[in-house]
């Protein structure tokens, strides 16, 4: 139980600098993803592949 605990931190943990990371390479573009509840859980929940989804949905929609 403690080992699921301590994977789930450690990928919220690493989707948050992922976010972080990518809103720091983007800024001159303006294309920045907001670090909030629903883009935080979503990436901890589905991974790398969800960065790429608000990647297009942020292209596509502005």
């Amino acid at each position: 139980m403690v080992k699921k605990c301590f994977n789930f931190l450690k990928r919220i943990v690493i989707s948050g600098f992922l976010l972080y990371g990518y809103n720091l390479i983007t800024a001159p573009l303006n294309i920045m993803i907001p670090i909030n509840l629903i883009t935080m859980s979503s990436l901890t929940i589905l991974g790398f592949p969800a960065l790429f989804a608000f990647i297009l949905i942020h292209i596509i929609v502005f």
